[in-house]
């Protein structure tokens, strides 16, 4: 057996543990209580209520997604390779099992969370149950993302045999590498779902929180998640669809290509050096798996200590989180170098490894170590704790225009920081391990992922836990526990946010180098070629025109709901007093039709753009991916920023931080206007963007062959 088997087997009973852990975590949320109050019995039905919904929504929203699906794979089978189509199937799968899963784990962690606080009244006991669930997220991202490319290895290598095979379509006879391709539709089969949950899912839950808000704090003076406004049930259905299964999809997606770019750029290094080291090509292409697998058996002890700590969690919420995080990311750094130096120490290196055998090592520190850094960035723009948010509170009683002039200044201010880090750790990366270092320090980033992703789905989970209390109208003390909660998971889902954004970065510069490498040959990609530089302006202005059509969509939805729930409002006074209950299902049913119906072509332009700009050159696409992938990654981190900072000056107020101005005063008001304001740019653009650039990269690699081979014709 060889030793590329040896490590795949090691790695499929790493992903089994992880899978049987996320399980296990999931029937044990799931598992009926016994209810003895009241209360329970309310909570309950209200937790029924949004998981039917979400399961509409999900039911919905996969009857668009399916028939694509499977129309893509066709296409791919047809003209590009005859299996390509099986593994953009795979993709798709992979990514939805993690979806489904994560989902249904949140939808029923919800309930038992504030169901948690209302009978403990511990925060440690309500952490220890918001991180269980949210575990069932993280765990099955990166199990389910590694086990469909550990399947492609092991089908292309062991099974067929071949480093290097030649593949064509049915149809076609345009040659490729069958490898290449393989891996290439898979990542875009991830990219599909990822693409079209953030999009559909971020439009549903922020139209409804923004026509919540308005009804609920700007038309009628009520409490946040009041259950007499219609809209606030859809609301919490959205943190679902959007903050769990969207992110679910995202960062799996953002892992699967961290994956992908560094097998294309272990190509790429292998052709640029010689067959002299097929030894090293081999072990540069299972280092990638290597190094997510030992970062997934840390998630699992890091997840695994945190479970176990049960009774002895303490008040203090982000401490507890970070114990995973550090766990988690000391078990992938310790483990990777472990790794490099068993695997390159001792052989002969290619000359971009400068630092000989611990080259592979330190892009991959320097991922980790990024994406820790990109998350304290964020942090301190975007948490109630630092002066940037405090001075945009403090700025909300002389009007909408000053907050948001500020806020925006804010959101652009905070580019610069994370911009130097991503920067300098790709060059830092380059000059110590060439190209491939670019890809291997993304992958250093999300090694871990499923550490990030359950912590990141705890903020939904407790928001929701928060919004039952809530409207159950449960004793003070348990809302106190669930916005402790609350306010540590939008500092952690900001971090996610920023890791998500930062590894985008690192996958699709690599994927980028990877098109012109494996199918620039005798084209050029200097930014003095006209067509270059033209492609960069155009892919600028396609960024633009895909921000523009979220905006302008999300918008529009949230207005319709907001007519509509006023609409309810007057005709049945009887629901203001607590008489008539509102009919929910008809706002559920509003909001998931149309961001259904506005997903498909947003979703769509990624795809189908490169392939007419293809007719205008190789250096045409290139400069297009390039010119996008900036504007995208400057883009997302505004939009992420500014929102969560308008977000978190509204808590600010809310909190009574701001003195003399309470709830219901005119600077909460204004404070509202930034919150909707924000709502748009930091969960339904910012992280639609990193998926943006990722998906036409990965379309570029993908067709380019088809198109080199015609050119040809």
């Amino acid at each position: 057996m060889s030793v590329n088997m040896n490590v795949y087997i090691i790695t499929l009973c790493v992903i089994m543990v992880a899978l049987l852990m996320a399980v296990r975590n999931y029937l044990n949320i799931k598992r009926p209580k016994k209810h003895t109050t009241t209360e329970e019995d309310a909570m309950y039905a209200l937790s029924k209520i949004i998981r039917e919904g979400a399961k509409t929504f999900m039911k919905t929203e996969y009857g668009t997604i399916i028939p694509i699906a499977v129309f893509g794979a066709v296409l791919f089978s047809l003209f590009v390779e005859k299996t390509s189509g099986l593994t953009f199937l795979l993709g798709t799968c992979m990514s939805s099992a993690a979806v489904f899963l994560g989902m249904y784990g949140a939808v029923y962690a919800n309930y038992r969370v504030a169901r948690r606080a209302f009978k403990s009244e511990s925060v440690g006991r309500t952490v220890w149950t918001a991180l269980k669930g949210g575990s069932i997220s993280g765990l099955a991202v990166q199990a389910f993302g590694m086990l469909g490319i550990v399947l492609i290895y092991i089908l292309q290598y062991e099974l067929f045999k071949s480093t290097n095979p030649v593949g064509h379509g049915f149809i076609t006879n345009f040659t490729c590498d069958a490898n290449v391709i393989r891996c290439t539709t898979y990542g875009l089969g991830c990219s599909i779902i990822a693409m079209f949950n953030r999009v559909a899912g971020g439009e549903f839950t922020k139209s409804a929180d923004i026509s919540a808000d308005m009804l609920n704090k700007l038309r009628h003076d009520f409490p946040e998640d009041d259950p007499r406004i219609p809209n606030v049930i859809a609301d919490f259905i959205g943190d679902n669809v959007n903050d769990i299964a969207g992110n679910c999809s995202d960062l799996l997606e953002s892992f699967v290509a961290t994956l992908v770019a560094s097998s294309l750029i272990a190509n790429i290094v292998y052709a640029q050096n010689g067959a002299t080291f097929a030894e090293l090509y081999n072990l540069t292409c299972l280092f990638p798996v290597i190094v997510a697998t030992i970062g997934l058996v840390g998630c699992v002890i890091g997840i695994g200590v945190a479970m176990l700590r049960k009774e002895n969690m303490g008040n203090n919420p982000a401490g507890e989180l970070n114990l995973v995080t550090y766990i988690s990311a000391g078990v992938a750094v310790i483990g990777s170098l472990i790794a490099t130096y068993v695997m390159f120490s001792g052989k002969e290196l290619y000359p971009a490894f400068k630092a000989g055998w611990i080259s592979p090592w330190l892009p991959v520190l320097l991922g980790i170590l990024s994406g820790v850094l990109i998350g304290r960035i964020t942090e301190i723009y975007t948490s109630t704790d630092y002066p940037f948010v405090k001075a945009l509170a403090e700025i909300s009683p002389e009007g909408a225009a000053f907050l948001v002039t500020l806020g925006d200044a804010l959101g652009y201010r905070s580019c610069l920081l994370p911009i130097i880090t991503i920067g300098g750790s790709m060059l830092i990366s380059y000059a110590t391990c060439g190209l491939y270092g670019i890809a291997i320090a993304a992958l250093g980033m999300l090694s871990f992922v499923g550490a990030t992703v359950s912590i990141d789905a705890f903020g939904p989970i407790a928001d929701n836990a928060g919004g039952i209390a809530e409207a159950c109208h449960l004793d003070p003390k348990v809302r106190i526990i669930t916005d402790q909660l609350d306010a540590t998971g939008n500092t952690t889902a900001a971090i996610g946010k920023g890791f998500a954004i930062g590894s985008a970065a690192y996958a699709t510069i690599s994927l980028i180098y990877s098109y012109s490498g494996n199918f620039g040959n005798g084209f050029s990609m200097d930014l003095a070629n006209p067509y270059v530089a033209v492609g960069g302006i155009f892919g600028a202005g396609l960024v633009a025109y895909f921000m523009a059509i979220l905006m302008r969509d999300t918008i529009k939805n949230a207005h319709d709901l907001s007519d509509a729930g006023n609409k309810q409002l007057d005709a049945n006074p009887g629901i203001l007093t607590n008489e008539v209950k509102p009919d929910y299902n008809a706002i559920i049913q509003i909001g998931t039709t149309n961001a259904i119906r506005k997903m498909v072509i947003p979703s769509l332009i990624a795809v189908l753009v490169p392939i007419p700009c293809f007719l205008l050159g190789f250096e045409f696409v290139g400069g297009m991916l390039f010119g996008a992938t900036v504007l995208a990654i400057v883009g997302a981190i505004f939009m992420g920023n500014s929102g969560g900072a308008f977000d978190n000056a509204k808590k600010y107020i809310e909190e009574g931080r701001l003195e003399g101005y309470p709830k219901h005063s005119d600077a909460h008001k204004t404070a509202v206007i930034g919150d909707t304001t924000g709502d748009t740019r930091k969960d339904v653009v910012g992280v639609s963007l990193d998926i943006f650039i990722k998906m036409m990269s990965t379309v570029a690699n993908t067709l380019a062959p088809v198109f080199y081979a015609m050119r040809s014709i």
